[in-house]
């Protein structure tokens, strides 16, 4: 299979993934940590976008940071996972 076709389905199938996740997110009361789930909602958007318009690195890049603020988060205590 080719490494586009590969990585377009992978980055699809994190972003699905990540969504899931994020909808069950209860709105949290720290200003801080709810600038920083509109910023993982922005690169859901973003990546949806990139997608959308065949820019497959920018669409797995902003998948990957997504990830990387929300499992910050998770870390951090300051959300609860699924």
């Amino acid at each position: 299979m080719p490494l586009e076709t590969d990585l377009e389905r992978e980055t699809a199938k994190q972003l699905e993934k990540l969504e899931d996740e994020v909808s069950h997110i209860e709105a949290p009361s720290d200003k801080k940590v709810k600038n920083e789930i509109i910023n993982i909602k922005a690169y859901i958007s973003d990546c949806r976008h990139f997608l959308e318009n065949g820019d497959l690195m920018r669409a797995f890049e902003a998948i990957v940071f997504a990830w990387g603020i929300y499992e910050t988060l998770l870390s951090l205590g300051a959300v609860a996972g699924k």
